[in-house]
């Protein structure tokens, strides 16, 4: 089977984890700043906060905004349920915004219309949750406008996309938004294994984000309530979690950093192959990249244009010829969880059609010609039926 996605794990990258494994200390060290240093030179943002998963620093972010459960959480419906997850966690209740249908990331002019009607309605959100999907970034910019014009704050779940940039400077840069996560799965651009990040150019966003990704627990004197200046003293300020990222993880994610943009452009490389071949072939639509966004390619997503039922048959069919095709995603909405009957347009259609190939590093020309002829051959039979 060739996977839709792959880590790669390096010699150094082992030597980098056993360094860490023969120190002092395995957790709460020094590999975790180091990382959270490092991250900030690659992106630009003043601040990091890593934590055990990109779920919990979402989650995190959402609570350092104040999200409670009077608010309301507006996102994408194509993005993994962790985007809305961490809303209900705070209690807040979660609403989408359609899709661009060429790009699936959030529509800006569907959400100029939704938040119109939402102001006279006097039901503005209080975060919007922008999903940079498949490694290429939102139109920020106009987003950014938007919530100025009705005072919303703004995450990027940029968890596909470190490596990516927006108008040629790096995602992650909070420019545009007031905290910015990623993800390290191992299916992602770069992994801890498992991890995430917080990135904000706010120090008290920053400041209350390690203090929930650590229990809730102050050990600084200068910002306990207490006067009690005993060495061991501590305070827990806020209900907390235990969301820390262990210097293991940290040492593997500092190692992996390091080959971050030679794994971009092998990705953009595989990418454009992909985008030659499928321009040949009737039915078959690529996402598109737009021309002031340099995408990381997290993953590589095409619409099967060709009737009800065939992007289902020819997923099977790939399946059992040992293709590792999936489907991201199954809008939030529809889950059993969040069901309404609000179906978005552009979201269903994307639904209906959308299927993701593999891509990886490590992939290959001769796995990805592989994939292609699969596809070509099997749209061409189905396509005839």
């Amino acid at each position: 089977m060739i996977p839709y996605g792959k880590q790669e794990i390096t010699q150094e990258d082992i030597q980098s984890v056993v360094k860490v494994l023969q120190s002092e200390y395995i957790t709460q060290g020094s590999v975790v700043p180091e990382f959270e240093k490092r991250l900030c030179e690659y992106t630009g943002a003043k601040h990091a906060t890593v934590t055990n998963s990109a779920t919990a620093s979402l989650h995190i972010a959402c609570l350092a905004l104040g999200l409670s459960n009077e608010d309301v959480v507006w996102t994408s419906p194509i993005t993994f349920i962790a985007s809305a997850n961490c809303a209900r966690y705070c209690g807040a209740k979660v609403d989408f915004v359609d899709i661009e249908i060429d790009t699936a990331l959030m529509c800006v002019e569907s959400l100029k219309i939704k938040l119109e009607d939402a102001k006279k309605k006097g039901k503005l959100p209080k975060i919007v949750i922008v999903v940079h999907f498949a490694g290429q970034s939102c139109d920020m910019r106009e987003i950014f406008y938007l919530s100025k014009k009705y005072n919303f704050k703004i995450i990027e779940d940029a968890a596909h996309s470190i490596g990516a940039k927006y108008d040629n400077e790096p995602v992650g840069n909070c420019k545009y938004s007031d905290i910015t996560v990623f993800s390290f799965h191992p299916v992602k651009i770069i992994t801890t294994g498992e991890g995430g990040a917080a990135l904000s150019n706010k120090p008290y966003l920053d400041k209350k984000m390690k203090i929930l990704r650590e229990h809730g627990i102050v050990r600084d004197r200068d910002h306990m309530i207490s006067d009690n200046e005993n060495q061991w003293y501590y305070e827990q300020q806020f209900l907390g979690f235990n969301y820390r990222m262990t210097d293991i993880h940290a040492s593997l994610g500092i190692s992996q950093l390091k080959r971050l943009e030679g794994y971009v452009l092998k990705r953009q490389e595989l990418a454009k192959l992909y985008d030659r071949e499928f321009k040949k072939i009737d039915y078959i639509k690529p996402l598109i990249c737009k021309s002031n966004h340099f995408s990381s390619y997290h993953l590589y997503v095409i619409r099967v244009c060709k009737g009800i039922g065939v992007r289902d048959k020819l997923f099977s069919l790939l399946r059992k010829r040992g293709i590792g095709v999936n489907l991201h995603y199954i809008p939030v909405y529809r889950q059993p969880y969040y069901f309404n009957n609000k179906l978005l347009k552009n979201t269903e259609k994307y639904y209906n059609n959308a299927l993701t190939l593999p891509l990886y590093p490590a992939m290959g020309k001769k796995n990805l010609n592989k994939v292609v002829s699969e596809v070509k051959h099997l749209i061409k039979d189905l396509g005839s039926r």
